[in-house]
């Protein structure tokens, strides 16, 4: 006994001592902040100080100047006390770091100045998520997706579903997440098409191909889709389910047995607009709007893209036939279409669908000029208005995704000034209800820890960043700084959540990923899941942490992350999440 409570004691006086190594600690954007953005640093400390001051200084050593800083009323555990320095007045690109006076306390070494351009680390490991062919491991992969069910073919029926990107550390292939994954890369080489590197060809191996390796990725997911809509009347939008879940593995030795044998056939689902499932979990389903209307609207953005590039015309005139057909499908099936599950009641909840017909009829409207798709975008946005999970304090998983409502920046762009003012409105009311919460916590952040909270983050951002485009105004550059701060590094770990970015800082590490699990290599430029409500968190399914929580000292008591693989809700990289980062990282890259 007397050895047990001896061990206790150091045990204590270990925990105790991580804790004053961290007390007061300062939390800062670990990537740096670009020029004319605003610049906060936290200070966080178990009990009052009296008039704190962090000074600001250069990589020589040099003084800049000192900020003093201003108390929050709002704490969260474990920390007591939170005080905010803003040092939006220092704009001179270089690397920087905060200290306090007497030089105990000191931050990271940071950057000022536009952001590398991170993007094309996002598009890498977007290309290591291919099925197919994956140019990361070399091999073939899923030569036998897929077997059609639920369709108009019988069931068991041969279909042409290989291709596309597989959704996250498992192996499924989702139309929900892969359509809105190869807008945002369509999107965002609208940005700045001549600002992105080709030193990939078509199949992801080294070789420049004469196109950016970003169009090369969003070809890659135009051509799936292509494949999901193979007649007028046909959509498949899922193949595989969550059978899938047999430990991790590499993709050419898939073990999943859905009938057929191991690496054997994987269904593909039909959309139907009606509840499906194969065993005791069934999706929701109205309709299959959002999935029509938004492959609709990405394929439209890729004829809008790739009818520009010499040799691509006949491509691109496939995209804009399957748009039209496509658009057509979901007019005739308003409504929504979720994911499908087998053995977990976890699957993609998306019920809204207005918002993608909106995208559709925008974009169609831009590209043939026809006054009845105008009509549409106009209908539908006014259906979905600003109803968001902006507008929630909780939303289920995935629902009313995407994060971002694409159609109404669609329609600002297509439509009449009153139609250009009622889109900022939406925005505006969403930008709103996130700042409301915001106000609420000393990190400025008011976007919801329900699973994939990162997402939420990053669309929050991004929503910012096109409001500012929309109307010019710089209303919401602090709202759109501090949840890319929170995205980087300033949150209560001083951790980035996204793989490796930036360089030579606490990233996640020990991720839900078969290639860090199975060939301990770690892929630069995902985004892990993030941070959960804690009532959430002990209620997820089959998460044993592998190891003791690097981060327990430092954990408030209502929000959860572990960079530990075991945990799939915090720290799992996603396709679709990691492509919500592209625009904003584009935009803040620039000069």
């Amino acid at each position: 006994m007397k050895r047990i409570f001896i061990l206790w004691i150091f045990t204590f006086l270990c925990f105790s001592r991580s804790i004053a190594q961290e007390n007061p600690t300062i939390r800062i954007n670990l990537g740096g902040y670009p020029s004319d953005m605003p610049k906060q640093a936290l200070l966080l400390s178990d009990q009052k100080l009296r008039k704190p001051i962090l000074v600001l200084k250069n990589s020589s050593g040099e003084s800049i100047k000192e900020f003093q800083g201003d108390l929050h009323e709002q704490a969260w555990h474990p920390f007591s006390h939170y005080y905010s320095f803003d040092f939006s007045e220092v704009s001179t690109a270089g690397s920087y770091y905060l200290e306090s006076k007497d030089g105990k306390i000191k931050s990271q070494t940071f950057q000022i100045g536009p952001y590398p351009a991170w993007q094309e680390d996002v598009v890498s490991f977007i290309r290591t998520q291919r099925c197919g062919f994956n140019p990361f491991t070399g091999e073939f992969c899923h030569q036998l997706d897929g077997l059609s069910f639920f369709g108009i073919r019988p069931d068991s029926t041969r279909i042409d579903a290989t291709g596309g990107w597989h959704d996250a550390g498992d192996q499924l292939k989702y139309l929900i997440t892969s359509s809105n994954t190869t807008a945002r890369l369509l999107m965002a080489y609208q940005m700045d098409p001549d600002g992105y590197m080709d030193q990939v060809n078509a199949r992801g191996l080294p070789g420049q191909n004469q196109i950016p390796d970003i169009l090369d990725e969003a070809k890659w997911g135009l051509e799936w889709i292509l494949k999901l809509h193979p007649s007028p009347n046909e959509l498949y939008h899922q193949v595989a389910d969550d059978r899938d879940h047999r430990g991790f593995k590499l993709p050419h030795e898939e073990n999943a047995d859905y009938g057929w044998g191991p690496n054997s056939f994987r269904p593909a689902y039909f959309a139907t607009g009606e509840p499906q499932g194969l065993s005791q979990y069934k999706s929701q389903a109205t309709g299959i709007a959002n999935l029509a209307g938004r492959s609709a609207a990405t394929l439209a953005l890729g004829y809008e893209v790739f009818s520009q590039i010499e040799g691509y015309e006949v491509f691109a005139q496939s995209c804009l036939k399957s748009a039209h057909t496509l658009y057509e499908m979901g007019k005739k099936q308003e409504g929504y279409q979720q994911g499908n599950s087998f053995g977990a009641p976890y699957r993609y909840e998306e019920n809204t669908w207005a918002d993608d017909m909106e995208w559709a009829a925008a974009k169609l409207y831009k590209v043939t000029k026809k006054p009845e798709f105008l009509e549409d975008a106009r209908r539908y946005g006014d259906l979905i208005a600003a109803w968001s999970w902006m507008e929630r304090d909780s939303a289920s998983h995935y629902e009313m995704y995407p994060y971002v409502n694409m159609g109404h920046y669609a329609l600002w762009q297509v439509g009449n000034e009153e139609d250009k003012q009622k889109m900022v409105n939406y925005y505006e009311q969403n930008l709103e209800k996130i700042q409301a919460r915001a106000n609420q916590n000393p990190y400025g952040v008011g976007h919801l820890f329900i699973w994939c909270s990162n997402n939420l983050a990053a669309a929050v951002a991004t929503q910012a960043m096109l409001y500012e485009e929309m109307t010019g105004s710089r209303k919401y550059r602090p709202l759109l700084q501090n949840h890319v701060n929170w995205l980087l590094g300033l949150n209560p770990w001083s951790s980035s959540m996204i793989t490796e970015i930036p360089e030579k800082a606490d990233t996640p590490v020990d991720v839900h990923m078969p290639f860090w699990k199975i060939l301990n290599k770690s892929v630069k430029g995902s985004l892990v899941d993030g941070p959960l409500w804690s009532t959430i968190h002990q209620q997820m399914l089959g998460i044993t942490p592998s190891k003791p929580d690097e981060y327990a000292h430092l954990q408030p008591l209502h929000i959860k992350y572990l960079d530990d693989w075991a945990d799939y809700s915090t720290n799992e990289p996603t396709l679709d999440g990691s492509a919500e980062l592209l625009l904003i990282l584009k935009y803040l890259s620039l000069e």
